[in-house]
């Protein structure tokens, strides 16, 4: 039986007056490949805050790994990354290596200095995501699908059992928006990572993703991929609020 890693009961958020989430529930279990899908203002970036701790929900239950989340000490079981093109300042003067490194400290500490375990560490999450030959090089100097790699290496590094992933080929060109996508599947099934991906872009992940929920201020479907296949188009129109075109 699969270990539950995200059990989310009736949970509702919102801002000031405005709704942003309403009784949001459903599950992650372990091994997942979720695709977390909705248009713009859907709530999507809300629901990430606050499985990361950042936000605290009006009303319902969270559970991270079996533990209620207010009292869940393991954050290091979580890698978390974001749109590399809002969250990273590509002039930054550091090496892969140290961006790379830079991940332990929730697990390490703040002022504890990594050693020659950390070191190996660093270089076998490189390696997971084929940039271990670029580990001396600035990470300016790098094209953007490298620096969304080495930014994934940086989430792998404190070895997470869950790793999120917010539009992460934003900035990454078409060419190679598949091979990083085969990455990630790659993490997924011989890692066995388990992975929530927040995308518009499903149908380049629908041949590599294992679930789907479509969000937007409540969850209008979770399950398999291939039940969602089987969606009429009058349905995701109306969940979207607009017209949208599901491509196979």
């Amino acid at each position: 039986m699969k270990t539950t890693l995200i059990d989310i009961e009736n949970v509702s958020f919102q801002y000031d007056y405005t709704q942003v989430l309403k009784n949001i529930s459903f599950r992650v279990e372990e091994g997942d490949f979720l695709a977390l899908l909705g248009p713009n203002g859907s709530g999507k970036s809300t629901l990430l805050k606050i499985l990361l701790g950042l936000l605290k929900p009006l009303s319902g239950e969270i559970k991270l790994f079996g533990e209620p989340s207010a009292t869940f000490k393991h954050r290091e079981w979580i890698g978390y990354v974001s749109q590399k093109s809002n969250a990273f300042n590509s002039g930054f003067p550091a090496t892969v290596q140290e961006v790379v490194k830079s991940g332990l400290t929730k697990k390490l500490g703040l002022f504890k200095r990594p050693g020659r375990e950390a070191k190996g560490k660093v270089q076998e999450a490189l390696k997971a995501v084929g940039m271990d030959a670029f580990e001396n090089r600035n990470i300016g100097e790098l094209s953007g699908g490298q620096q969304q790699r080495v930014f994934i290496a940086r989430a792998l590094v404190s070895d997470p059992k869950l790793l999120i992933l917010d539009e992460p080929t934003v900035g990454i060109d078409h060419e190679n928006v598949q091979s990083f996508y085969d990455m990630l599947v790659k993490l997924n099934r011989e890692q066995g990572i388990t992975m929530i991906l927040v995308t518009h872009d499903v149908d380049t992940v629908s041949n590599r993703i294992s679930h789907v929920a479509c969000l937007n201020q409540t969850i209008h479907f979770h399950g398999y991929k291939n039940e969602f296949d089987n969606i009429s188009q009058n349905a995701l129109d109306g969940w979207y609020g607009h017209s949208v075109r599901k491509i196979h």
